[in-house]
């Protein structure tokens, strides 16, 4: 019966542990804004793309750019969104032949607040006078400032549009990380 006995009181004293132990060791709580922040609390990340985070009922989604809105117009092999870039930067990927114009167009590296910190000129490695797509390859070299508020930034790739009109104008826009 004492064996019983001791067996319930330690019964007893685990539960109430268990049950008091949020109110003498609260947690702490992580609060979750966006997708990055999502994967870095633990989030399971959902297989989908762009990808999805889901913490406390809210669904966070990667920021991907505008890519899949122009997937059928200029495709990027690296950098992919969300990477992390550095000097020098090597771009490669398709576009189709109407993105170019003399067989090039125009590609920049721009810091969190806008500014461009680098550009370069993307070159076709094939004939561009097609519809189909075309690879092209380009480099950006630059010097990413320590001082600046954030490491993010983006790589805009811009149609070339030697007409200059506006309903000629476009651009596939990515964010990325500017490494040191």
């Amino acid at each position: 019966m004492k064996g019983f006995l001791l067996s319930l009181l330690a019964l007893v004293i685990v539960v109430l542990a268990v049950l008091l132990k949020p109110v003498f060791m609260p947690t702490s709580t992580v609060i979750v804004t966006n997708f990055t922040e999502c994967v870095a609390a633990g989030n399971a990340i959902m297989e989908s793309y762009p990808r999805q985070c889901r913490a406390e009922g809210q669904t966070y989604t990667e920021d991907v750019g505008n890519v899949i809105s122009h997937l059928d117009l200029i495709r990027l092999t690296t950098p992919l969104p969300g990477d992390t870039v550095r000097s020098p930067l090597t771009i490669k990927g398709e576009a189709r032949g109407s993105w170019f114009f003399e067989a090039s167009f125009p590609v920049f590296l721009t810091d969190w607040d806008g500014r461009i910190i680098g550009s370069g000129i993307a070159q076709a490695q094939g004939d561009w006078m097609t519809s189909d797509f075309v690879p092209f390859t380009a480099t950006i070299t630059f010097v990413p400032d320590a001082e600046v508020y954030s490491n993010r930034g983006a790589l805009i790739l811009r149609k070339d549009n030697p007409s200059g009109l506006p309903e000629h104008d476009d651009a596939l826009e990515i964010p990325v990380v500017i490494g040191q």
